[in-house]
């Protein structure tokens, strides 16, 4: 059934996002202002509306699952598009450079880590690791249901 074909009562049950599923559905990729004045006129509403609410509808489609915004700002459904895709970025000399600078940095803390560990280690095989959670719970009670009964 296509969406022209249901009546202004029909389409007034049908939330936004629903109406611009089906419009997705029926015409394809279209712009926010595209989608919005489109279901303004279906449903007979005034330009104000329009005018006032299509933020709250862009928020509305970034929102709902079902609706992907393309590269070239227009919405389609999210079932027409495969997530295969790989974005590749290339890289100067000058973002290399920075790369292995980062790398170089992150391994040198990294083998710092290592010895202060083994520390900690060496701590918790000797059991002079003290568990700062023995002490919270040294008051623990635990009681099963009978005794809860007994206490109401």
């Amino acid at each position: 059934m296509s969406i022209k074909d249901l009546s202004r009562d029909e389409l007034e049950l049908y939330s936004h996002k629903d109406l611009t599923n089906m419009l997705l559905e029926e015409r394809g990729a279209m712009n926010t202002a595209e989608l919005f004045k489109e279901i303004t006129t279906l449903l007979g509403l005034p330009n104000s509306v329009y005018e006032n609410k299509i933020g709250d509808y862009y928020t509305t489609l970034t929102t709902d699952k079902r609706f992907i915004m393309l590269e070239d700002g227009k919405w389609d459904l999210r079932d027409n598009h495969t997530s295969d895709k790989v974005v590749v970025l290339h890289e100067t000399e000058e973002d290399e450079e920075e790369i292995e600078e980062d790398e170089e940095e992150n391994k040198e803390e990294s083998d710092v880590d290592d010895e202060n560990n083994d520390d900690f280690d060496s701590a918790r095989a000797d059991d002079e690791f003290d568990d700062p959670t023995d002490e919270d719970l040294k008051d623990l009670v635990i009681l099963d249901e009978d005794e809860l009964e007994l206490e109401e």
